[in-house]
């Protein structure tokens, strides 16, 4: 799952680029996992004469942390929700997030529409009621609301 800006007028140039960014924080953090395998490795094994590789392995670690920082810096502006989080320390699948807040969004999208039908319905009806004790008054409401009386 990215969490994509809003891509606003440049919706394609800007996917593009942010697509990049992301790309380049996920090559330099398999890069980073990679050498600290290699490292542990080296560690758990570790002979005097491995000394040089351990060194090498920490200025890796140290490298790959200073690109991890820069990639960090190109991507300030992406906000990823806490429940995200959530969801990965329950290893659950972060894009079932995504999911789940669509299907949030549709039932509430449903509800509040069949709020707004309600509302309609009960709007026309009052209309028609006071329309029949009151006709007068309503048809000075209706022709300030700019709506033709019935005929």
């Amino acid at each position: 799952m990215r969490p994509w800006p809003e891509a606003g007028r440049g919706g394609a140039a800007a996917a593009m680029a942010m697509a990049e960014k992301f790309d380049s924080l996920e090559e330099h953090l398999e890069k980073f996992v990679e050498n600290i395998r290699q490292l542990g490795i080296i560690v758990s094994d570790f002979q005097p004469s491995s000394q040089t590789g351990l060194n090498q392995k920490l200025n890796f670690m140290v490298t790959g942390l200073q690109d991890i920082d820069k990639c960090r810096q190109q991507l300030h502006d992406i906000s990823v929700p806490l429940e995200v989080f959530e969801y990965i320390d329950q290893g659950r699948n972060p894009q079932l997030y995504t999911k789940e807040c669509l299907e949030r969004a549709l039932a509430k999208n449903e509800q509040v529409k069949g709020k707004i039908d309600t509302m309609k319905k009960f709007k026309s009806l009052l209309i028609q009621e006071l329309t029949k004790v009151f006709p007068e008054d309503m048809a000075k409401y209706k022709a300030i609301r700019g709506e033709d009386p019935p005929p």
